[in-house]
């Protein structure tokens, strides 16, 4: 599998994104937007701002685990990760969407 945006409608008609690693992996996902247009939006702005160390914000929960959220320009959210057990995990997590998100595919999926 090469690495891809996979886009899809969630079962109440929001439309959302995920990107997938080259091993199919999940390694960042969008919130829903009610517009498939802004959802190709979001993924436009996941490629520009991956590129951007300063756009990811590494925050750990009240559990002890860890996520990041990538922020667009204008200091909203466009993708959020999945939770790490630890900081390192994260930071790798990072780093995989920075190298994947810039080349990766779009794909529309049913979910």
């Amino acid at each position: 599998m090469k690495k891809m945006f996979e886009m899809y409608q969630d079962k109440a008609g929001e439309f959302r994104f995920r990107l997938k690693a080259n091993n199919g992996q999940n390694i960042l996902a969008s919130q829903g937007y009610s517009q498939k247009a802004n959802c190709q939006n979001g993924i436009e702005s996941v490629k520009k701002n991956s590129q951007d160390p300063s756009m990811f914000e590494l925050k750990q929960s009240d559990s002890g685990k860890w996520m990041f959220n990538l922020k667009a320009s204008n200091g909203q959210v466009v993708g959020t990760s999945q939770m790490y057990e630890n900081e390192s995990g994260a930071k790798n997590g990072i780093q995989s969407v920075a190298n994947h998100a810039p080349n990766a595919t779009v794909k529309e999926v049913e979910n």
